[in-house]
């Protein structure tokens, strides 16, 4: 029999893992964003220019992303977070060494290592969280997404700080490093083997539960391993199949749907992460801090919508809140766009970031939901690939959008990709017969 105190502790352990990475992560993102005016003048680069270096971020991103899916299969998610967090800790020290010397090129290959580690670990941290919200029968992903939100808010704060101190981007950026790294060692020693791997099991389902039995490992490293043997069956057969079974979960018309949402989301999301400060800096000419204290109302937007969301998703469902959500940002979206008072658009921003904040991870929860459990982390992580993609590669563009038509006009495609979002939301609703996590009764038990 199991130990529910033993199985408690070890998923515990296992969920305050991932919310303290993506923490961390959350951080050197912001930290880089927050900086990037700062950046841009250190190389003396135009607008154009600086998407071509923030190209860098994308294509690291989507290789680490293209990636992902298939390595966890292979090895696991434990192994692929561990290899990502490396990249995302080189990444952040080659920045730091390029901005500092004033090398474009270097910036340029920072950002590819960062946006690989990136890639690498938020897939890997998505399956995973689909598990653990599998096993504790309780929302996760929100919570998940709201800790990187958190980590925005950290990352933006001391950004803005020393923004406006003047204190050296390199320097910075290499302290940001540091804590990544302290972070990853943690998370890689909590987290269990073996999360979406096919190969984990080589017999059947009941022979992964029976040894768990015998050996008093945790539910959650149990579910684990269950759902990887149902997953090399369903997935389609194995290494060989995998590959295959992977791009079948495409055929289904709702998964599409879901991830066209995903994209508008995310390129909603991606946006601000990318531009913000700059758009506030260019388009409505305010100082270098100004810029970043807005980014920074952007990323406490976002994080109360992920903290908050789970009762409006419990009470309205889904589809109705993701709706709502795409219209909210749209309004936002569209004062930042058309109003010319600094002030408004910088207050709009609360709204941008209010309306992007549940779109990706009620998403991924929505592609976790299958009558067949094997088939989840085929489904989630296809569905974080489209959304990695909207969010890595759509934005970048928008700079080059930007030199024809100015960065303010560029984000009426923001506005045009969530109108389309908030029309085909009933994707979203629940699937009969699959299993939903149930609100928690307090914020408390979420943490």
């Amino acid at each position: 029999m199991k130990n529910p105190q033993v199985v408690d502790v070890i998923t515990r352990r296992w969920r305050a893992a991932l919310f303290l990475f993506m923490l961390a992560t959350g951080v050197s993102m912001a930290s880089w964003v927050a900086r990037t005016p700062a950046v841009r003048d250190a190389l003396e680069v135009s607008t154009g220019a600086m998407g071509l270096v923030l190209f860098g971020l994308s294509i690291g991103s989507m290789a680490g992303v293209l990636a992902s899916g298939g390595l966890v299969r292979r090895h696991g998610g434990r192994l692929v977070i561990a290899v990502g967090a490396a990249l995302l800790v080189a990444g952040l020290l080659v920045i730091a060494g390029g901005a500092a010397l004033e090398v474009s090129g270097g910036v340029f290959g920072g950002l590819a290592l960062f946006g690989a580690g990136m890639g690498l670990a938020e897939v890997a941290f998505n399956i995973e969280g689909a598990a653990v919200e599998r096993t504790v029968g309780r929302p996760v992903l929100p919570v998940l997404h709201g800790c990187f939100s958190l980590g925005t808010v950290v990352g933006a704060l001391v950004g803005m700080g020393l923004t406006a101190v003047r204190f050296p981007v390199g320097w910075h950026l290499a302290a940001v490093a540091l804590a990544v790294a302290a972070a990853g060692v943690w998370t890689v020693r909590a987290v269990p083997a073996g999360t979406g791997r096919e190969s984990a099991v080589t017999g059947d389902a009941e022979s992964a539960a029976g040894a768990e039995g015998a050996t008093g490992t945790s539910d959650a490293a149990g579910t684990a391993r269950t759902e990887s043997a149902a997953g090399s069956g369903a997935g389609g057969g194995g290494r060989a199949g995998g590959v295959r079974g992977h791009l079948a979960v495409w055929r289904d018309r709702r998964l599409v749907l879901i991830g066209l949402i995903v994209l508008a989301m995310a390129f909603a999301e991606g946006s601000a992460n990318d531009w913000l400060p700059l758009l506030m800096v260019d388009g409505h000419g305010t100082g270098a801090t100004a810029g970043s204290l807005t980014f920074m109302l952007f990323a406490v937007a976002m994080t109360t919508g992920r903290f908050t969301g789970g009762p409006l998703l419990v009470r309205y469902g889904p589809a109705a809140v993701v709706r709502a959500s795409a219209v909210v940002a749209a309004v936002g979206v569209g004062l930042v766009v058309f109003s010319d008072s600094a002030l408004l658009a910088g207050a709009a921003v609360v709204l941008w970031g209010l309306g992007a904040s549940l779109g990706f991870p009620v998403t991924i929860s929505a592609a976790g939901e299958d009558a067949r459990p094997g088939n989840a982390s085929a489904r989630v992580a296809a569905v974080s690939t489209a959304g990695y993609a909207a969010f890595l590669v759509g934005p970048p563009s928008l700079g080059f959008l930007a030199d024809h038509v100015g960065l303010r006009n560029a984000m009426v495609v923001v506005l045009v990709l969530l109108g389309g979002a908030a029309l085909i939301t009933g994707a979203l609703r629940r699937v009969p017969g699959a299993s939903v996590a149930e609100a928690p009764s307090s914020q408390r038990d979420l943490v």
